[in-house]
């Protein structure tokens, strides 16, 4: 169902089960999968895909031009996953040429009131970023991952699946999965452990985990410690994780409880 008050342009695809409110605005290379709820006053463009069951609230800016200086109107992309809930005053930008031309959002997200997901970004599935989170350029949140409303996410960082930063944290380092990371400059805190006993890990391997982080951040000098790390902790998924995580090529710097 499509409101009459609606602008949407002839060339776009728009499933006959998506729902589009009143003073929406659609593009033409916009596509919209079954069951979409778009609500009022929202503008859609670019080239872009939003997948079954998303729901857009109003004033939200999905797939307009990014923020970076270099774009020049390249023939970018934005994919939006299924079910996920983008509330009022949310901007998503699409990729730019530089960055692989693509940002990605996976499936069953919330993002809250006035957060930003800019350009070549790639998101997990079922993150959750609260009230008036900046992504900047380039970031990569993986699986499961909250932030904490007000803070903001320096372009190229990495936060790793599970991980938790606190509200007003200004993240700069990477964050290793499982993480907890505060400040106004982001230091890492601990484990998310309760996190890692509801998603029902077994106990051994948090345990393992654990035992790992305090021997991984034992110092500052963080590859060494994990050289020295035993067979059992590397056989630990959890803990594989981790040193995946820290020892991939990277642009920003890990996140310590040093940091």
């Amino acid at each position: 169902m499509i409101d009459k008050n609606s602008v949407i342009h002839k060339n776009a695809k728009i499933a006959e089960t998506a729902e589009v409110g009143p003073y929406v605005v659609i593009g033409p290379n916009v596509e919209i999968y079954d069951n979409v709820k778009i609500y009022s006053h929202v503008n859609i463009s670019g080239n872009t895909k939003i997948d079954e069951g998303t729901k857009i609230f109003p004033f939200a800016s999905i797939g307009n031009d990014p923020q970076d200086l270099k774009y020049k109107g390249e023939n970018t992309k934005l994919e939006i996953g299924k079910n996920n809930s983008i509330r009022e005053y949310v901007t998503i930008n699409p990729g730019t040429e530089g960055g692989g031309g693509l940002t990605k959002i996976g499936d069953n997200c919330l993002f809250m009131i006035s957060s930003h997901v800019a350009h070549d970004c790639r998101v997990g599935n079922n993150v959750i970023i609260a009230n008036n989170v900046p992504l900047g350029g380039h970031v990569t949140i993986e699986d499961n991952v909250v932030i904490g409303g007000n803070s903001a996410v320096q372009q190229f960082t990495r936060i790793g699946k599970m991980a938790m930063i606190g509200g007003m944290t200004g993240v700069l380092h990477d964050v290793i999965p499982y993480g907890l990371s505060t400040g106004n400059r982001n230091s890492l805190q601990g484990l998310n452990l309760i996190g890692l006993r509801r998603a029902k890990f077994e106990n051994k391997d948090i345990l393992g985990l654990s035992e790992a982080y305090k021997e991984i951040f034992a110092t500052k000098n963080i590859n060494e410690n994990i050289s020295k790390l035993n067979g059992s902790f590397k056989e630990n998924p959890l803990v594989k994780n981790v040193i995946d995580f820290i020892t991939k090529d990277k642009k920003r710097s890990i996140c310590t409880p040093f940091s």
